[in-house]
Formats: structure tokens, sequence, C-alpha cells
């Protein structure tokens, strides 16, 4: 797996949430053959025992129950120490989600259907506000609490967490509620991680301006996962081929920011370079 990403010309690799134990040996064999280095790794990396798919959300920060949040703290430090063992200096984290139900998918089937300025439309906003609104403050408490511990022990390891914005509307915290997290977290461990398809999606949806949102949040961002959206709502696709308009992005990338591709696995290895050249084609290669 390593080898062929970088063969694709790649001199560094993210290690995501699907990574299974058993292959835990391999990448270390890999990273200190020198075949490849690690940029960063999704949390939970290695995968929790007994779960062999991609799972980031398995263990929830903001779950009421305290088992569950046990084992997403235990899970998040085998990252940490993972991380070190690969020498990465990064960890990307979700911060968990409010008690609701999801409406990212409902509001784009609205406007797959050309409905996304119908009475219907703007009620489902209205009911999706006003539940987040009745349980953001104790989610809130839950992950703060949560990246609070974290924290201290990315930052014994040397690792900066980067708390990742997300395309579910029930997922914390939202775009505009990020500015204050960070603050409250204004420590050298702490960090934003953007994705670009994430934020694709909410502007698409009419959330936001993705190229403003995106400025807003640069003082803080030390990466990024990079990939494009067929619209409104199919992402991981591949750079130049969906709505993300990375030419506005570009005043505010710079070499120091950690950029990932982010792809769907049924991109073929053409389609994945077509996509790596499109990028630099647009933000050069640093």
């Amino acid at each position: 797996m390593l080898r062929e990403i970088r063969d694709l010309g790649f001199e560094y690799a993210e290690l995501s949430h699907g990574i299974r134990i058993s292959l835990v040996q391999g990448i270390l064999d890999a990273v200190n053959a020198g075949d490849i280095k690690i940029s960063s790794l999704h949390n939970f990396c290695p995968l929790p025992m007994g779960i062999n798919h991609a799972a980031p959300n398995i263990y929830k920060f903001t779950s009421e129950d305290g088992r569950e949040r046990d084992n997403a703290y235990r899970n998040s430090i085998k990252t940490l120490d993972f991380a070190v063992r690969v020498k990465a200096r990064i960890v990307v984290l979700h911060m968990g989600r409010i008690d609701m139900n999801d409406y990212t998918d409902k509001l784009s089937d609205l406007i797959e259907k050309g409905q996304g300025d119908t009475d219907q439309y703007m009620a489902l906003c209205e009911e999706m506000f006003a539940k987040r609104q009745r349980g953001r403050k104790r989610a809130a408490e839950l992950a703060s609490q949560m990246l609070e511990k974290l924290a201290d022990k990315a930052e014994e390891r040397g690792i900066t967490l980067g708390i990742e914005n997300r395309e579910a509307l029930g997922d914390i915290p939202l775009e505009a509620e990020f500015p204050a997290m960070l603050q409250e977290f204004d420590r050298p461990g702490v960090g934003y991680w953007h994705d670009t398809g994430h934020a694709q999606i909410k502007e698409n949806l009419g959330f936001l301006n993705h190229a403003i949102y995106f400025e807003t949040m640069v003082p803080r961002l030390i990466g990024m996962h990079v990939h494009d959206v067929a619209y409104p709502a199919r992402d991981h696709s591949m750079p130049g081929t969906g709505t993300v308009n990375f030419a506005a992005l570009k005043p505010m990338i710079k070499p120091e920011h950690v950029k990932v591709f982010e792809l769907r696995p049924d991109l073929s290895p053409e389609e994945v370079q077509r996509g790596a050249t499109h990028i630099y084609s647009i933000w050069g290669k640093e």
C-alpha cells in the first residue's frame, strides 16, 4: 500500500482511520526502511481491537456513556503513541456530535431535486438549528474536556492535534463555532485541520462561503484534506472535477500547511495523478 503511494510520486502519506492492527508491523517496516514518510494520522489509528472497517466515530468524545468516552480516550492515546512510532507530527480528530438525526443527506436530496429554495428546505434548516441549539452546550462541554486531556498528552509527545471541520450538520463544532473552540485552546498542541470537501458541501447546501470561511481559519491552520465535491455532496472526488474553487483558496495556502489528498478508493492511479497535477498547477508543489 505504502509503496504504491510512493510510486505515484508522493513522499508522505497519511495513515487513516481504516488501518487494521494487522497492518501495523508492515507500516513500521516501510517507515523504518525509508520507503515513505508519514505526515499525519487520523484518529483512531490503528483501529480499535475487534474493528475491521474504517470507524472514526465508533467512540465519540461527546457520548453521554462514560465507558464510550473512556474507550475514545484510550484509543486516542494509542493513536498518539503510534504517531510517535511512525514519526508523524499531526493527529487529525473528530470532536463528536450532538445527539440528533443528521440532516445533511435530507438537505442534499432536496438540493439535487432543485428544491433548495423551497419552504420545505427552509423548515428543515430551522428544525436542524433548533435541535443543534438544544444539544450544543452539553456536547461542547464533553468535547472540550476530552480535548484538554488529549492536548496535554499530545504536547508531551511533540504532536499537534488538528480539529477537523465536518460535513455532517450534527457534528461539532459547526464552522461558526470553531473560532471560540480554538480560542479556548490557544496552545501550540491544538490547531485547525481543513477539509475542502466538507467545507464545499456546506457551501453547496447554503451554509457558508468556502473561501471566506477558510480565510478566517488560516491563522490556526496546520493542514488539510484535499478533494473535490460532485454537486451537491459527493466528496472525495478527483480535484478538478467538482465544485471546489481551489484557485480561490490559493492566496491563503502556505508551504508549511500539510496537504493530504483524501480520495475515493475507486479512483484509478491515473485519476489520482491527474488530480494531484491539477492542484499543483494552481497551488504549486510546496
